[in-house]
């Protein structure tokens, strides 16, 4: 095994192999922001990690010396063979070709060498930030900790609290805690992007804050709320669910909560209130 991991890069620039726009490839090789990405996810010692879209290996050459066990999903059917060919004398280096969202975590695990706690880390086709993060956060086994560069704005939405929440807020606060670590200029990357990007670190919860029994309700009403956010939660309860606005009201005021309020003002405890209420049977 070699002292010190080394990249695609400069092989890539020999075979004139550049970034495909079709897979949304904007490789990020800054040492310094590759650091930091690394040190958001506060890797225990032989930490098992999950990279997904690994690319020229420059974020794969920066956790394989501090991972117990590394697996690199790639898609790129031009990338996934020479990495695997970078990587051939590091043993607890895995390269799988595949599609992340195709493959399950524990799928993942199982391939190379079992299953155990995890952490998922990766520069991210922007385009697929909300399905990989629902594939992750919802799976049969999430890992401990997540860190992704995505898109600023995204991430921005992520972590919002009320009153600006949104959907995609709710969706990922249900099962982790987020925050931005740092904001990433287009310069950054290769080729720039057209938006400024984030890393995102998730914490997630040891359990859910909705049980998986209720998600169902919890996301039909919260889906409900938003589905006319310019409008209160009375009336859009009323036309997402399809009820009167006599039983919303209701249900809103038993729930503590302000008819003439709007979903982004909203946190998931108070959700799940007006949920309980509106499940209630109506006499």
């Amino acid at each position: 095994m070699s002292s010190q991991p080394q990249t695609l890069l400069p092989r890539l620039r020999a075979l004139g192999l550049r970034p495909r726009k079709g897979l949304g490839q904007h490789y990020l090789t800054d040492p310094d922001i590759l650091a930091d990405i690394v040190a958001a996810a506060e890797l225990p010692p032989a930490a098992v990690v999950i990279e997904v879209g690994p690319g020229p290996g420059a974020l794969t050459a920066a956790l394989a010396p501090v991972s117990g066990r590394l697996i690199a999903i790639e898609l790129d059917n031009k990338l996934a063979p020479l990495l695997a060919e970078l990587y051939e004398d590091w043993p607890q280096v895995h390269i799988i070709h595949a599609d992340a969202l195709q493959l399950s975590p524990t799928q993942a695990l199982t391939q190379t060498g079992g299953v155990a706690p995890y952490y998922a880390l990766g520069n991210i086709p922007y385009y697929i930030t909300s399905p990989l993060l629902r594939h992750f956060l919802e799976a049969e086994l999430p890992p401990e900790r997540m860190v992704f560069t995505i898109q600023l704005d995204v991430a921005q939405r992520i972590v919002a609290r009320p009153p600006r929440m949104s959907l995609l807020a709710v969706s990922v606060q249900v099962y982790a805690r987020p925050r931005i670590v740092r904001k990433l200029p287009p310069g950054a990357f290769t080729p720039p992007p057209k938006v400024h990007s984030a890393v995102l670190r998730l914490d997630v919860l040891p359990q859910p804050q909705v049980a998986p029994e209720q998600r169902e309700a919890f996301f039909r009403v919260v889906r409900a709320g938003f589905g006319q956010k310019r409008k209160t939660l009375r009336n859009s309860l009323a036309a997402g669910l399809h009820l009167s606005t006599t039983v919303t009201e209701s249900a809103i005021r038993a729930a503590g909560l302000n008819p003439k309020q709007r979903a982004q003002e909203l946190d998931i405890s108070q959700w799940l209130r007006l949920m309980a209420e509106i499940q209630k049977p109506t006499d």
